[in-house]
């Protein structure tokens, strides 16, 4: 099955716009649509979206590891891909470009990967 990703509150609307213009087929939900606002809590985020089976894409490298850790520990979950602040949107609409045409959903599972580098 096909990767469908779950943007979190802090991920720049540019990435998902980007990955839509690369990849049109591509199911991404943004935080608004998924009914996140600020200050949802990162153990709701990762319910809704394992939920619905999307891999969430955050730039929450200090508290959502530890977050999903605890929420694994409990049930299966699909991934959770940081994207560093750093990495200029169109690598990183890029990796998620790559991610979503190689990938199969059932690869990522219970992982946890940090887009850190150019593409």
């Amino acid at each position: 099955m096909k990767i469908r990703f779950q943007a979190d509150n802090d991920v720049d609307q540019r990435i998902i716009d980007a990955v839509m213009r690369l990849a049109p087929d591509c199911d991404f939900k943004s935080a608004s649509e998924a009914g996140f606002h600020t200050g949802t809590p990162d153990p709701e985020v990762l319910r809704i979206t394992a939920e619905d089976n999307r891999v969430l894409d955050s730039h929450d490298l200090k508290t959502l590891p530890r977050r999903f850790g605890e929420s694994i520990a409990q049930h299966n979950s699909p991934a959770v891909l940081i994207i560093q602040q750093e990495v200029a949107i169109r690598d990183a609409a890029l990796w998620l470009k790559y991610f979503y045409e190689v990938g199969a959903s059932e690869n990522f599972f219970n992982t946890i990967r940090t887009v850190s580098r150019a593409f």
